[in-house]
């Protein structure tokens, strides 16, 4: 059975809002993003969140900085985010948090008169050192505890960012995070490298999607959603219902259940 959660949403500005919501529709769990400034390092009230988790009987993924980026070519700004990633590896630990899902960095690209050139590709020696370096200090931070940082996928991996990838899950310490909009949005090409992969696939950001917008209800979309939850259930992944409104979330609640009681 899937654990399924809520994305942290701009209607819910406290985390007693969203855990209230969170228990409201019965689900497992939130992701905390950490673009918000109430979920940065400095101002999370760890024993707060653990109270709140226990009051509605949910638990934590951490969602990090969209923005992070652990292979930048100044290392002031690389070891900015790799600081980042360690000192939420340890917050984790204390809110017992599964999952830190990471969206993995395309770079700079210098565009030509005939293609874009991406510097992470053009120095990839460079860039591999820094993801393999990036790789042995998360694991060496999480140790022994149930963590796992999983890429998810966005606007189409670049062929150096599935060598990165590949790099990445050496460790048992990474897993995978399936985008199933992100995946219809850039073509569908993220899912042969998703299920090439299938063995690593943790966690999954599930919302329907058209050629035009993204992040839907379920149901008010195109996309074969059964599919993506039998892929789901046979990786054990979570799933987060990642729409950006208590509407859509609510929307997507009852699709579900309609879904459920068709079986």
């Amino acid at each position: 059975m899937n654990d399924f959660g809520m994305p942290t949403l701009i209607e819910t500005l406290t985390l007693e809002e969203c855990a209230a919501l969170c228990g409201a529709l019965n689900l497992q769990f939130i992701e905390l993003n950490m673009n918000l400034p109430q979920y940065q390092l400095n101002q999370m009230d760890i024993a707060h969140a653990n109270e709140i988790a226990t009051q509605y009987g949910i638990y934590y993924t951490l969602h990090l900085d969209e923005n992070l980026n652990i292979s930048d070519f100044n290392p002031y700004i690389a070891q900015a985010y790799s600081r980042t990633v360690l000192e939420t590896i340890a917050l984790a630990k204390l809110l017992g948090s599964p999952v830190l899902n990471m969206h993995l960095s395309s770079g700079v690209y210098f565009t030509l008169p005939n293609q874009r050139v991406y510097l992470f590709d053009r120095f990839k020696d460079v860039y591999l050192k820094s993801i393999t370096e990036f790789r042995d200090r998360c694991e060496q931070a999480i140790g022994g505890a149930n963590i796992a940082i999983c890429i998810e996928n966005s606007d189409g991996y670049q062929a150096f960012q599935i060598e990165a990838i590949d790099l990445l899950l050496e460790s048992p310490c990474f897993g995978l995070t399936y985008d199933i909009g992100h995946n219809y949005r850039s073509g569908g090409a993220d899912e042969k490298i998703i299920l090439k992969r299938k063995d690593r696939l943790c966690h999954m950001h599930l919302h329907d999607a058209t050629e035009k917008k993204d992040h839907l209800a379920l149901g008010t979309g195109v996309l074969d959603l059964q599919k993506y939850l039998t892929l789901a259930d046979e990786a054990n992944a979570r799933i987060v219902l990642e729409t950006k409104s208590i509407a859509g979330l609510t929307e997507s609640v009852r699709w579900l259940q309609k879904s459920k009681d068709c079986e």
